[in-house]
């Protein structure tokens, strides 16, 4: 009896250490544990879009088998990470990197075209039949960096579990940069644009197809991303006439919403750059010659054209737009139309979304170069005299610009501070408005401003609202997790107040704050005049 005994120790760490597992098909799918949450990372959900696959529609795994070692990070989409601007001032140089260190894009695992793959994420223990919510998150970065890798959910999970409101979190990487956000004719003709959204549509057919063996609900998934992933949620809410085909019943939008951007074909210059520096110029049919070069001669001719930091931010040429296929009109033409799913969503912006791009544009210094930067840049083809208006919205007095509620302080250049008020609206508030305007009468939906994690010079940024949401599990969280599980975000916890729903009237906005208290409830709006103006020209002449 006591040699027995003498290996019960034994036995039972045998036993501890068999590392979590998951059939999918005929394949054993091998995660592991860290304390309270089982990860799977890097599992494929569609065939490598390399070679001939390069550049067209993502297809999906026919069936699993063998074993899949899902016990590292998953291998990253390649990024074509925007480089600082040589020539920034010192003191807008050391804002960034600030910035940078506090909201960082990317890692350094490894990367490959070989990348569409989505992890999941459970708390330990979950056995099929838990039927538990799932927040399916869209990476931000500007459709140019980002991964699962990046952004982990261990924080969120184990908040869920703490709320006694345990929710599964799966992640999916998705293609970036000229690998799927290519544009001009050539794109459009071959209904090829927008391939990262059709990748992310794909990974959520996946979600439905097989969460269940991860304990999961495929009837309650909800949508979540930041900046470029928000956007993208907006995007997978107007596609398809509004059909969420049941893939999600609810969607949550950290700083983005349906772009205000237009067709597809004009980005044709931008495609005909990479074209050039790619080699391809003489090629008789171009996108197969794009197909065929190394991947690093693709990425480098990318590099070629402007970034994320240079003129102007996020009305940049990776930006997607209407494509014929996954968007068959500029996404704010799809809103209007009614193409819009009918389901329950949260959409916010951090206070200063405009502050890190218009970093780019710090030699814009007079009212003539602003002036020309705002036509050239956003509105092309807008006439003068339709324009002309929105220079006095939006006047160069730095107490009125972004950082808002800073007074004069922090004009980092001349122009700067009406500069990011304006760029944070055209691309981020004034589109959350116009989408909660147009659908807050029609179903649930919840909104919210942050004037937390201010970061000297730049004020509270773009991403300074949800990020904690992952890393620090904040009451934002709280507010996260209950919608998720119920499509409500009240009664989440003790930390959380009473948050209206909005309407047009009201336009009741809950607003995070730093300090002793930390959440009040306040109308949204700031710059209703300027806002509508930015509206009504982005839908007459979409960027």
């Amino acid at each position: 009896m006591l040699h027995v005994l003498a290996f019960l120790p034994v036995a039972f760490a045998l036993v501890r250490a068999t590392p979590p597992t998951v059939l999918l098909d005929k394949a054993l799918v091998v995660g592991t544990t860290n304390d309270s949450v089982t990860s799977f990372f890097g599992i494929p959900y569609a065939e490598p879009p390399v070679n001939d696959l390069r550049l067209r529609l993502p297809k999906p795994i026919a069936a699993y088998q063998g074993t899949i070692n899902a016990t590292v990070p998953a291998t990253q989409c390649i990024q074509l990470v925007p480089p600082l601007r040589s020539d920034l001032p010192l003191e807008i140089l050391e804002d960034l990197i600030a910035y940078i260190t506090e909201i960082p894009a990317t890692t350094a695992t490894a990367q490959s075209e070989d990348c569409l793959s989505i992890s999941v994420q459970v708390p330990a223990g979950t056995k099929p039949g838990a039927n538990l919510p799932i927040l399916a998150y869209i990476y931000g970065g500007g459709f140019t960096t980002g991964s699962t890798a990046a952004n982990p959910g261990d924080v969120l999970i184990r908040r869920s579990i703490e709320l006694g409101k345990p929710i599964i979190f799966v992640n999916m990487n998705y293609r970036l940069g000229p690998f799927a956000f290519l544009g001009g004719k050539e794109i459009k003709e071959a209904g090829v644009g927008n391939l990262g959204l059709h990748d992310q549509r794909l990974a959520l057919k996946w979600i439905q197809q097989h969460i269940s063996a991860f304990g999961g609900d495929p009837k309650k998934v909800t949508i979540n991303g930041l900046s470029a992933g928000a956007i993208s949620v907006g995007l997978q809410m107007v596609t398809n006439d509004g059909n969420t085909e049941g893939l999600f019943r609810g969607g949550i939008m950290h700083a983005g919403s349906p772009l205000p951007t237009g067709d597809i074909e004009a980005l044709q210059p931008a495609y005909d750059i990479v074209v050039e520096q790619a080699g391809c110029a003489a090629a008789a049919d171009t996108l197969e010659c794009l197909r065929q070069v190394p991947a690093a001669t693709l990425l480098n001719a990318a590099a070629a054209l402007p970034n994320l930091f240079d003129l102007p931010g996020l009305a940049e040429v990776w930006a997607p737009r209407a494509d014929g296929v996954f968007l068959q009109a500029p996404p704010q033409h799809l809103v209007l139309a009614g193409s819009v799913a009918n389901i329950p969503f949260i959409t916010g912006d951090a206070l200063d979304e405009g502050t890190i791009f218009a970093t780019g544009s710090f030699n814009v210094t007079t009212e003539a170069e602003f002036r020309d930067f705002v036509q050239q840049e956003f509105f092309p083809d807008a006439p003068a005299d339709v324009l002309a208006p929105i220079f006095d919205l939006y006047p160069n007095v730095p107490a009125e610009g972004s950082p808002f509620e800073t007074g004069d302080a922090n004009e980092l250049a001349p122009e700067f501070k009406r500069s990011a008020a304006f760029q944070g609206d055209v691309v981020f508030q004034a589109p959350r408005r116009f989408f909660l305007d147009q659908r807050s009468l029609k179903q649930p939906t919840w909104t919210y401003t942050s004037k937390r994690g201010a970061v000297k010079g730049l004020g509270c940024p773009h991403g300074s609202d949800a990020t904690p949401v992952l890393t620090q599990g904040n009451d934002l969280a709280d507010y996260v997790i209950q919608f998720v599980t119920t499509l409500d975000p009240n009664g989440a916890s003790n930390r959380t107040i009473p948050w209206p729903r909005y309407d047009p009237l009201e336009r009741s906005m809950l607003t995070l704050l730093p300090g002793d208290t930390p959440l009040e409830i306040v109308p949204d709006t700031a710059r209703l005049e300027a806002m509508a103006g930015l509206t009504g020209l982005s839908i007459a002449f979409p960027l």
